[in-house]
C-alpha cells in the first residue's frame, strides 16, 4: 500500500475568523504538509491544506471530518487526490 496526497479546501465561517489561529488548529488536528490561502471575495479567504494519508478505505473521509469539526470552519471538502 502507498499513500494518497489530498488537497482539502477549508472555508471559514466568516471573514472575521482569525486565519492564523485556524491554520494552527488545522495543523494540530491533521498531519498537514502545507496550507495556502485562496482569496474568494468580499474579504473571505479559503484555506487549501495538503495532507498525505495512507491509501486505505476511509482515511480521506477521516481528515475531512476532522477539519469540518474545527471551530470557525464552515465547510471542508476534498478537491483533489493523487496516489503517490
Amino acid at each position: 500500500m502507498g499513500n494518497v496526497a489530498i488537497i482539502v479546501k477549508i472555508m471559514p465561517e466568516s471573514p472575521d475568523v482569525d486565519r492564523e489561529a485556524l491554520k494552527a488548529a488545522i495543523r494540530a488536528a491533521v498531519p498537514v504538509d502545507d496550507i495556502r490561502e485562496e482569496p474568494i471575495g468580499f474579504g473571505l479567504v479559503a484555506l487549501k491544506a495538503a495532507v498525505v494519508v495512507p491509501d486505505r478505505a476511509g482515511a480521506p473521509d477521516e481528515i475531512e471530518t476532522a477539519l469540518r469539526n474545527l471551530e470557525g470552519v464552515e465547510s471542508a471538502e476534498i478537491v483533489e487526490s493523487t496516489l503517490i
